[in-house]
């Protein structure tokens, strides 16, 4: 077959080429006949080259599967037109028809030869894309046109390849139309309609038992149809409840994070108030002990002060106790008076000046003796004022004693107070987060401890305080402190995690 296929190649090419030579002579002395002029020498070459050309990009389009039957058309065309030129060189047509044959007799073989390769490529072409087609023979065509055309038209229109297969489903189909007239009557009108399908199918290209297995085949598309809307409607459920489960997921996580939010800002709210409100308390007290102690303070200067005065007393007692001395002197020269008078009476003999010296020195020993009681009176004065000023002094030492002890008292008690207090508000605040409250709660247990601090009476805590504490209008102060006041009644006390 290769060298078959070698042969063919080389005989066509040889072909062509004798006659493109044949063909050239011819044309170019019909050109020249024709006023041509220099251009048939060009005019046979086009001619035979457009031929080539016309049938080579034919097949090249039937082999890349985009077939241009066009271009075969203009080729056979040009063909025709060198086969009339070359007849027409030998002269008239039918003067001349054995030399028209012999001009004509060579393009003929050549466009034979290009069609039977056409037909090859087209073949092959076919068979490697995998739609290899046969035709209906030559000797169908002759014995029985009719039918020949009946089974090429079904062959094309239903895309069957084989000749063999067209022929069985041919068979099949007689056998079958014979096989239901024998059991149903020449007309088939009591055949059931699922039994005429083969008949009915026959202009689709389909088989006794592919028609015959449609009506099966319907009713398991049928059933998948059914089970596959089935199965998507159940998808379509599962995917809203899926759906609708993960928005309620998100939603309930949504509504947690915001109430959790919340109860943290609340904790944060309340406990940042509660430090507020001590550190408010604490200011308060502090105040009021460096008020007392101010006071204090002002106190010990008083009793400095007097202790200054009960000192310039002392200094005038010492006065007295100069003057006490003063009065020493003044008794001791009275004894020496008196040893006066004692000399003066033992010498009665003196002389009236004597005498007179003498009632002179006990007239000063009278003004002095009566200094000397006036100093000793004003000295008892002083005693007494220096006793009494030692009284107050130490009555003012033990005043001032007593109140440094109540002020440094009173600060121990209160920073202790405000240490239980913090304590106590701490374990609170602890309580109530651990109990997860919400603000409003907290707010209640918060007025709740302040009725404990003041008494246990709700009536001690006024609104003012409440509205301070809790940052809140006075409506909602007053119902803090019913609900705190119930809350007391139901027995609340500040340590109950869950009052």
């Amino acid at each position: 077959m290769l060298g078959v296929a070698i042969l063919a190649a080389v005989g066509g090419a040889a072909l062509a080429g004798i006659g493109f030579s044949g063909s050239y002579n011819a044309l170019k002395d019909l050109g020249f006949r024709h006023s041509f002029g220099d251009f048939s020498y060009a005019f046979p070459i086009g001619v035979d080259a457009g031929i080539v050309a016309l049938l080579a990009m034919d097949l090249h389009l039937i082999r890349k599967g985009a077939p241009a039957p066009w271009l075969r058309l203009l080729a056979h065309t040009f063909t025709a037109a060198t086969i009339y030129f070359n007849a027409a060189s030998a002269g008239s047509l039918t003067a001349n028809p054995t030399g028209t044959a012999m001009h004509a007799v060579i393009p003929v073989m050549f466009v034979a030869v290009v069609e039977a390769g056409r037909r090859l490529v087209i073949r092959i072409t076919r068979i490697e894309a995998g739609h290899g087609r046969d035709g209906v023979p030559l000797h169908r065509w002759i014995l029985a046109p009719w039918p020949a055309f009946l089974m090429f038209r079904r062959m094309r229109l239903n895309g069957i390849a084989s000749y063999d297969r067209a022929v069985k489903l041919e068979q099949e189909r007689l056998v079958y139309r014979v096989m239901l007239e024998r059991d149903h009557g020449k007309k088939l009108k009591d055949a059931p309609s699922d039994l005429l399908l083969p008949l009915t199918m026959e202009r689709f290209g389909l088989s006794v038992d592919e028609a015959l297995a449609l009506p099966a085949e319907a009713e398991e598309q049928a059933r998948l149809r059914d089970e596959r809307k089935a199965a998507f409607e159940a998808e379509v459920a599962v995917r809203a409840e899926a759906r609708a489960a993960e928005l309620k997921i998100s939603t309930l996580r949504t509504v947690g994070r915001v109430e959790a939010a919340g109860y943290e800002v609340g904790a944060e709210t309340a406990t940042a108030k509660a430090h507020a409100h001590a550190r408010t308390v604490a200011a308060g007290r502090e105040a009021e002990a460096a008020e007392r102690l101010d006071q204090a303070t002002e106190e010990l200067a008083a009793a400095e002060a007097e202790q200054e005065a009960a000192d310039a007393r002392l200094r005038a007692a010492e006065t007295g106790k100069a003057a006490a001395e003063a009065e020493k002197t003044a008794a001791e020269t009275r004894a020496r008076t008196a040893e006066t008078n004692r000399a003066a009476a033992d010498d009665e003999q003196a002389e009236a000046d004597a005498k007179e010296a003498a009632q002179a020195t006990r007239l000063r020993a009278a003004e002095t003796a009566k200094l000397a009681a006036e100093a000793e009176e004003e000295a008892a004065e002083a005693v007494k004022r220096k006793a009494e000023a030692d009284r107050d002094t130490a009555d003012a030492r033990r005043v001032q004693a007593g109140h440094e002890e109540d002020a440094h008292t009173a600060r121990l008690r209160a920073a202790e107070a405000r240490e239980r207090a913090a304590e106590a508000e701490l374990r609170a605040v602890e309580a109530e987060d651990a109990a997860k409250l919400t603000p409003a709660a907290r707010a209640t247990r918060r007025v709740a401890r302040m009725i404990l601090a003041a008494g246990g009476n709700p009536e001690a805590v006024t609104l003012q305080a409440i509205t301070e504490a809790l940052d809140v209008s006075p409506a909602t102060a007053s119902a803090r402190r019913a609900e705190a006041a119930e809350l007391i009644a139901s027995g609340y006390t500040p340590h109950a995690t869950t009052a």
